[in-house]
């Protein structure tokens, strides 16, 4: 059974609190799932929580760094929150570029965050 990742809505936002270890296939259909929440909602900003997540492979990895780059062009913002250190090596480590993606270290500061870059 795949697992899916609950998407919230909160108010012109979406949050995505990523609970379980991505494999290829639960990453592909969150990049789906949140493309049509985006979508189908308008949401101006999203925030995608990777508190729980503790390792992260080079598939993970370039999922992640699309989903971010197709929520751009779709007129949506994203936060990543929480990036545990072993997470932030391995991206460095694998050459994803994470340049002008916006962060923070918790997902209260990741809401602030987005509503600042969002309403100025």
């Amino acid at each position: 059974m795949m697992n899916r990742i609950p998407i919230l809505k909160l108010e012109q936002y979406l949050l995505a609190s990523i609970q379980i270890e991505l494999d290829d296939q639960t990453a592909l259909s969150f990049q789906e799932d949140l493309l049509n929440r985006i979508r189908d909602t308008g949401a101006k900003g999203v925030v995608i929580d990777l508190t729980s997540v503790t390792l992260i492979d080079s598939f993970i990895a370039k999922v992640l760094g699309d989903v971010i780059q197709m929520a751009d062009l779709m007129g949506a913002k994203v936060v990543i929150t929480g990036i545990r250190p072993a997470v932030a090596i391995t991206l460095i480590d694998l050459g994803i570029s994470m340049e002008g993606v916006l962060t923070a270290l918790n997902l209260e500061q990741g809401l602030s965050k987005l509503k600042q870059e969002l309403e100025g």
